[in-house]
């Protein structure tokens, strides 16, 4: 699956998880934190996935660095965790 994230409609971290919650189809349990990020992305969405981040510069400058780094954070363990894994189907992303 390739899920596009655009970056010029993402000014805040709640724009973030609101968005993200659509495209990944989270639920309405989905706790729009961080912590829930890491739950969602580690144990619910199916592989392969591939996430784009487009406009990511606009993001990071709307929402500002430190808001921005910390979901980048999550987006680059989450990969991590399945590329250490070994798994052939593994979550993925690229900011555009």
């Amino acid at each position: 699956m390739r899920v596009q994230l655009d970056g010029n409609q993402i000014r805040s971290e709640a724009d973030f998880h609101r968005h993200v919650a659509a495209l990944l189809d989270f639920g309405p349990h989905y706790g729009h934190n961080l912590n829930a990020l890491w739950d969602r992305l580690t144990t619910d969405v199916p592989r392969p996935v591939h996430f784009i981040w487009t406009a990511a510069r606009a993001s990071r400058s709307a929402m500002g660095r430190t808001a921005f780094n910390r979901i980048e954070d999550v987006l680059r363990a989450s990969a991590d965790r399945d590329a250490a894994s070994g798994r052939i189907d593994r979550f993925t992303y690229e900011l555009a």
